[in-house]
């Protein structure tokens, strides 16, 4: 096996769960128990916008598999609100709360916040190989999922 390759698959996974610690952070920082790390990055990442369920998983939004048991915790805890659709009751649409806007807009400062730290670290071209390399390898695992799929 090659080591490089397995060594970056798990910096991944190593990196996602420090990215989880440090929102978990942020959020006690903030005094804010009423919503976990995982779906304070979904509330982020549905935005000022409105999705359907659907939208989350398909989109990569969200990665777990209890998806209709965390958006029931955000809305029984007013972070979003979910609208059925007119011409489909099984589906529904998501939209942050006024709730949920605020913690968004303070996310999207702290996320800015660290963005910032990094380009004083000379991070920025770093951070724009980083993503241009994870697009690259994700292009290639969707190619070669594809193809074990046949």
């Amino acid at each position: 096996m090659n080591e490089e390759y397995f060594e970056s698959v798990q910096a991944l996974e190593r990196l996602h769960r420090l990215f989880l610690d440090v929102v978990k952070s942020e959020l006690d920082a903030l005094g804010i128990f009423d919503i976990n790390n995982v779906q304070t990055i979904v509330l982020c990442n549905i935005g000022p916008g409105q999705l359907t369920v659907g939208e989350l998983t398909n989109r990569g939004y969200y990665l777990g598999s209890n998806v209709s048991y965390n958006l029931r915790k955000m809305v029984q805890n007013g972070y979003i609100l979910q609208v059925p659709t007119p011409h489909d009751r099984r589906s529904s649409h998501v939209k942050l709360s006024p709730k949920g806007l605020d913690l968004y807009k303070k996310f999207d400062r702290i996320f800015q916040s660290h963005a910032d730290g990094l380009n004083i670290k000379g991070g920025k071209e770093t951070l724009a190989q980083l993503g241009s390399s994870l697009q690259k390898l994700e292009r290639f695992w969707v190619e070669a999922s594809a193809r074990d799929n046949r």
